[in-house]
């Protein structure tokens, strides 16, 4: 099987490294967005092609599927070019700067039936599994939800047309834990400020501090809240309030916590892996079961970050 990598950054990086332990799988081009990057990045590969122009690529080699792991305001003719080929992708979250062009992707997504799959990894947690499990029988009356931490120092990121802003481009995993585990928002409330990281960087223009208040269709209230200006990484997870006590998920696992007693589940595998797995076996066999978020799916979580966005820009809050 043959894949195309377009992008040449951490993100594919890592997917590359696993996608090569693959029995099969080849990484048969890159895709960057010089033709030095590319070659360098090719370089690390066995027999990879190197290319300059997405369009170039997708003509010269014939690929099995693509993946796209690019930053969010690089979307759109990638994601064009490829379903025009007919070719399956793996596309790394964030999808887009905002909902508009993930609509129309899906529209032409819509007419070819391509298998597609999105990097939102914690799905894939034994953690999150757990928790589905944990949550069986329970009422959930709210959830409180954090990605606490440090800025990442890449150019694009710092500005509010590159990332989207934190909670598009780093809290989205969160956004979707919840919807994964707790259903679907209808209402979404946010306030961001500014208030430190432009003392201390040049050119930011992402506010470093945001809260937002969600309601679910269940009736369950939650609040998801972010920084970058802390000096290193602090935490990230979910923590959900039920009738029967506390359920914590994070990237360790989840902790179950009752009266007197807390058990905690640690993850045993590789998210990662995981998900590469489930959409390697779905372009080969046409089975789908594994696949966790597909790119129409991943739309509903992008709209409740864009909803974030457009009620911290309006001080209003957005039904959605």
């Amino acid at each position: 099987m043959k894949i195309g990598m377009i992008g040449t950054g951490w993100f594919a990086d890592m997917h590359c490294d696993l996608l090569e332990q693959m029995e099969g799988v080849q990484v048969a081009a890159v895709c960057g967005t010089s033709q030095a990057k590319a070659e360098h990045f090719a370089s690390q590969r066995r027999n990879a092609a190197s290319y300059a122009d997405v369009e170039e690529m997708l003509e010269q080699e014939k690929l099995d599927a693509v993946y796209i792991c690019v930053p969010p305001f690089a979307h759109g003719a990638i994601e064009r070019a490829v379903v025009a080929r007919q070719i399956p992708f793996f596309i790394e979250k964030p999808i887009a700067l905002d909902e508009e062009l993930p609509a129309q992707i899906q529209h032409q997504l819509q007419q070819s039936g391509l298998i597609t799959s999105v990097g939102y990894h914690f799905r894939y947690t034994d953690g999150a599994e757990k928790l589905l499990e944990l949550l069986k029988g329970r009422t959930v009356g709210m959830a409180l939800g954090t990605w606490l931490g440090d800025m990442p120092r890449v150019a694009w990121w710092r500005k509010q047309e590159g990332s989207g802003g934190q909670f598009l481009e780093q809290t989205t995993h969160i956004v979707d834990l919840l919807r994964y585990t707790l259903g679907e928002v209808t209402e979404v409330y946010a306030a961001t400020a500014l208030r430190h990281m432009n003392t201390i960087e040049e050119g930011v223009t992402v506010d470093d501090v945001g809260t937002v208040t969600l309601k679910l269709a269940s009736g369950a209230v939650a609040n998801i809240s972010n920084t970058c200006m802390l000096p290193k990484s602090d935490r990230s997870g979910l923590q959900i309030y039920t009738d029967l006590g506390v359920l914590e998920v994070n990237h360790n696992g989840v902790t179950a916590s009752t009266v007197g007693q807390n058990v905690t589940y640690h993850n045993q595998s590789n998210p990662y892996i995981k998900e590469n797995e489930a959409f390697i076996h779905a372009v080969r066999t046409g089975d789908t079961q594994f696949i966790r978020s597909t790119y129409a799916d991943a739309i509903l979580t992008q709209r409740i970050a864009t909803a974030a966005l457009r009620s911290a820009q309006s001080g209003l809050p957005v039904v959605l």
